[in-house]
């Protein structure tokens, strides 16, 4: 009896309610709610602690127990939420994302291996410019062995379905890739668009280095959905999720002229032009 009440008075003291390190926060166990708390963050994106109490089945006060805790291990962070639209009255409702650190801890990658192969492909041809482009044509060899895989989904799903068949693909593989259908600009007839959301990457931090990866990628969605697409954010770049916005089928082509800024609901994200019509490789 003593010493069950010596360890639960260290249980209790000061600085044991979270764990020094943040891997140590996730690495209690798999069946530990503070776990849970932070996976269903990873693939939904970030979540607001009534959210997260749907999805796990737990209190909103539990919930905000496991945040704090969270929080106090640089894994999470609090900022508003965006709101696509007119908002109504009354505070933001605030949301929990994970930080960088929160992500690592999930995901070890052997990144400096990967940089470092990377970094030799770009050497060994000369690097500059003559580099860059070895880089990007290794990304899209890469995204071309996944399309082969990625093909036979899209192809059993109706065309207003390919991008939620594509997400699908990508959970697969680990990127937590969710759809969201948007409307079109309030006075365009043209149909939704939809964006989609990837709420983890497996090689950020690759990407941070070699944007080529991002580039690749955008290139091999356009490819596979048969449509030009929009990146409009990147985790490599910062944000929070990489979204890309997906025109609604036969609603935009891949002219410039023929796009419609209003369709993509993220404020004060201009439109680019696509990349070249010579810079695509065909899929089959």
């Amino acid at each position: 009896m003593r010493e069950r009440n010596q360890q639960q008075e260290a249980e209790s003291a000061p600085g044991c309610a979270v764990p020094e390190t943040a891997a140590e926060v996730l690495l209690e166990g798999h069946r530990a709610t503070r776990d849970r708390v932070a996976r269903s963050i990873l693939d939904h994106g970030p979540s607001s602690a009534a959210d997260l109490a749907s999805r796990l089945g737990l209190t909103a006060a539990a919930v905000r127990r496991h945040l704090d805790g969270l929080a106090a291990a640089g894994l999470v962070e609090s900022r508003e939420q965006r709101v696509y639209g007119s908002r109504g009255r009354g505070r933001p409702a605030k949301v929990f994302g994970l930080t960088e650190s929160g992500r690592d801890a999930f995901y070890q990658a052997y990144d400096q291996l990967a940089a470092d192969a990377l970094r030799w492909i770009s050497d060994a041809v000369g690097g500059g410019k003559a580099g860059e482009e070895a880089v990007a044509a290794f990304a899209r060899a890469r995204f071309g062995k996944q399309g082969e895989r990625y093909l036979g989904a899209l192809e059993q799903a109706s065309a207003d379905q390919r991008t939620e068949a594509l997400a699908q693909a990508l959970s697969a593989d680990g990127y937590a890739a969710t759809v969201r259908r948007v409307p079109s600009a309030a006075a365009s007839n043209s149909p939704a668009g939809a964006q989609l959301c990837q709420h983890h990457c497996p090689v950020a931090h690759i990407a941070e280095q070699f944007p080529q990866l991002c580039e690749a990628e955008t290139e091999f969605f356009s490819q596979l959905l048969g449509t030009h697409v929009q990146r409009l954010a990147t985790i490599a770049h910062g944000d929070g999720v990489c979204t890309t916005y997906v025109p609604a089928s036969g609603a935009a082509s891949s002219s410039a002229k023929s796009r419609t800024p209003g369709a993509v609901p993220t404020a004060g994200t201009p439109l680019t032009d696509p990349e070249p019509a010579s810079a695509r490789r065909n899929l089959a």
